[in-house]
C-alpha cells in the first residue's frame, strides 16, 4: 500500500469535500503517494488497465454502498487491493472489514496490519450485492427515501403514495427458499460465508404496514420489524413480470425468474481486523 488512488462520492452520506481533503493529507503524513483522485460521479471510474498504467496498487473508497459497488464492480478483475473507508450512512462494508473506526485510524492500520480477503456476495445475472439485496413492494420506497435524505420535500407525497399502493399490494414470490411464506412485502437477502441470509417481512395490518413504510424512509426497517429467516445457496423469482430490486441501495429491474446465488469475490478488499 503505496500508491492510492483516491475515489469519493461527496454527496454519500457522511462524505464532504473537507473530511476527503483531510484525508488526502493524512496519506502524504504518512508517506503514501496519491497518484490520482476521481470525484464520481462527475468523474468517470477508473479502469483496471488506467490504473496498472499509472503503477497504482490501492484504490482508497470514500463513499456509499452504491458507489462501492459500481467502483468494485469496474475493478473487479484488477490485480490491486481496494481499501474502504467509511464515508456513507450505513457503512456496513467498512464495519465488516474495520469495525467501527474513523477513516484517519483505518488508513494508519491498514499500513501497519492490513491485508487482503475476499468477500462473499450475492450474485444476479447481472449485478453482484457486496451488502445486500432487497426484494418485493418495499423496495418501491427508495424514491422516497431519496427525497428524505435529501431534504427535499417536494415530490415526496406522490413517492409516498407509489410506495404505499405499491406495499398493499401482492407482495414478492421466491422459488428455492424452504420456509419462506409467500407474498412477503419485503425481503432483504445478504451474503454469508458459502450461503445466503434471508430475512424476510410479511406485514398484513395497517399498523404493520405504516412501521415498515416510514421504517424503511428513515432507517433500518430489518431491525425493527418482525422478521422470519431463512438460509439458501440459490433461489429464483417468481412471476411473468419484471421486479425492481435494490442492490446496495440502488434500484435495478429484475427478469422473470431470475436466478440469485451464493459468491464470492477475489482477494480483492483490506481488511485491519485481527486474523480470527
Amino acid at each position: 500500500m503505496q500508491k492510492l488512488w483516491f475515489i469519493t462520492n461527496i454527496k454519500s452520506g457522511t462524505a464532504t469535500p473537507a473530511k476527503a481533503d483531510a484525508i488526502t493529507a493524512l496519506f502524504a503524513e504518512r508517506g503514501l503517494t496519491l497518484v490520482g483522485r476521481t470525484a464520481f460521479p462527475d468523474d468517470a471510474l477508473p479502469t483496471p488497465e488506467s490504473l496498472d498504467a499509472a503503477g497504482v496498487d490501492t484504490a482508497v473508497l470514500f463513499a456509499g454502498d452504491g458507489t462501492i459497488n459500481a467502483a468494485v464492480n469496474a475493478l473487479a478483475q484488477w490485480r490491486g487491493a481496494v481499501l474502504i473507508l467509511p464515508g456513507g450512512t450505513m457503512n456496513m462494508l467498512a464495519k465488516l472489514l474495520h469495525g467501527s473506526i474513523d477513516p484517519a485510524t483505518i488508513v494508519t492500520a491498514a499500513i501497519t496490519r492490513g491485508r487482503r480477503i475476499a468477500l462473499p456476495v450475492v450474485e444476479l445475472p447481472e449485478h453482484r450485492a457486496l451488502v445486500g439485496l432487497i426484494l418485493g413492494p418495499a423496495a418501491s420506497w427508495v424514491r422516497a427515501r431519496e427525497l428524505v435524505r435529501a431534504g427535499r420535500v417536494r415530490g415526496l407525497f406522490r413517492a409516498l403514495r407509489h410506495a404505499w399502493r405499491r406495499t398493499f399490494g401482492r407482495g414478492i414470490r421466491l422459488d428455492g427458499v424452504p420456509g419462506l411464506k409467500p407474498g412477503a412485502q419485503a425481503v432483504f437477502v445478504r451474503a454469508e460465508p458459502g450461503q445466503l441470509d434471508i430475512a424476510a417481512i410479511d406485514a398484513r395490518d395497517f399498523r404493520a404496514l405504516t412501521r415498515l413504510g416510514w421504517e424503511w424512509v428513515t432507517g433500518d426497517w430489518v431491525a425493527a420489524s418482525e422478521v422470519t429467516q431463512c438460509h439458501a445457496t440459490q433461489f429464483r423469482t417468481r412471476g411473468d413480470k419484471p421486479a425492481l430490486a435494490l442492490v446496495d441501495g440502488e434500484p435495478v429491474m429484475l427478469d422473470p425468474g431470475s436466478e440469485i446465488r451464493i459468491g464470492t469475490t477475489r482477494d480483492l478488499f483490506i481488511t485491519t481486523k485481527k486474523e480470527a
